[in-house]
């Protein structure tokens, strides 16, 4: 797919990847509804498989190969969500796949990786190392390139999140995701400028990994020099096709401090009864942090990205 997907692209990969993914449901909560002054409307992708919404994407991707394409099996980068989601996806179609991470990444999330067969090769925690050693197992191994998020392919995946979200949940006055790399929140701005132009979509950030912030702001791509951040999902920066759907159709990116996503998380856990990771905190710490403007007594969507956990990391928060 060489251009921005249409809605009927979108329809598509609901029909190809229904099979292999769960429909995620949507909760809602009381306590946390009046904490944040407005209607909040969580679309649970913790709950999909391999933890996190990555599924759609991947097994969208994997799923409109060619045999011919994928014989030599799949390879991406990924700090963790991702591989696990194509590790899965490629064993579906009896692949193998080749997963690039930092190695820095999460130990359960590498953990995950290796249980859906993946193969890890580590590197350094560079967007620069990332993609050199991603290219040098692509030319070892002739494996077919799976992006985690810049290709239309794969964001038209992610939008099947909040395509499903706005069949259940109509009338949103607005629908905030996180943005690291950008698949996520540029599937959820397609599906809702489709299907509800009225809504208005917000991505949320950590401000120690801020460059959707600065380059949607400044109009030019930015980059990270670190990303001390807790979430670790989000420390990817935007790439061009990301970058291009979300100038178009996001109507505003906020960033939130480390302590707003951590007291989100632990509201979450707590009030909802349910495991998010620290990335899939960032919107309702938006919300909560009162970064959004005119969200008081507003219907919102909140997509929880995922919810694989490193317990190491987050137990003495």
């Amino acid at each position: 797919m060489q251009t921005i997907p249409t809605l009927a692209d979108i329809r598509a990969a609901v029909l190809r990847i229904q099979p292999y993914i769960h429909r995620t449901p949507v909760l809602t909560g009381r306590s946390l509804n009046e904490l944040a002054g407005a209607s909040l409307f969580f679309k649970c992708e913790n709950f999909q498989r391999t933890g996190s919404f990555k599924m759609r994407g991947a097994s969208n991707m994997v799923f409109a190969a060619t045999e011919e394409e994928i014989r030599q099996g799949v390879a991406t980068q990924s700090s963790g969500n991702h591989g696990q989601a194509l590790s899965f996806a490629a064993q579906l179609r009896n692949v193998p796949a080749y997963i690039v991470m930092p190695d820095n990444s999460a130990q359960v999330k590498k953990d995950a990786v290796v249980a859906y067969k993946g193969k890890i090769v580590e590197c350094k925690p560079t967007i620069e190392a990332r993609e050199a050693t991603v290219e040098k197992v692509l030319a070892d191994t002739k494996a077919y390139y799976v992006p985690p998020y810049n290709d239309y392919r794969i964001i038209a995946g992610q939008a099947t999140a909040a395509l499903e979200l706005l069949e259940e949940v109509p009338d949103l006055d607005y629908i905030l995701a996180p943005v690291g790399g950008g698949g996520l929140i540029s599937g959820t701005a397609l599906s809702t400028h489709y299907l509800s132009p009225r809504t208005q979509v917000i991505a949320a950030e950590p401000a120690g990994a801020d460059d959707a912030f600065r380059s949607f702001y400044s109009g030019t791509l930015q980059g990270n020099d670190t990303t001390n951040t807790i979430a670790d999902g989000l420390r990817s920066a935007l790439r061009e096709k990301t970058f291009t759907v979300i100038r178009q159709h996001v109507h505003q990116i906020v960033t939130v401090e480390e302590q707003e996503i951590i007291q989100a998380m632990k509201l979450v856990w707590q009030r909802l009864k349910i495991i998010i990771e620290p990335s899939c905190a960032v919107p309702l710490a938006a919300i909560l942090a009162q970064k959004v403007e005119n969200y008081k007594q507003k219907r919102i969507g909140i997509i929880l990205s995922g919810g694989n956990v490193d317990f190491s990391t987050v137990a003495s928060l």
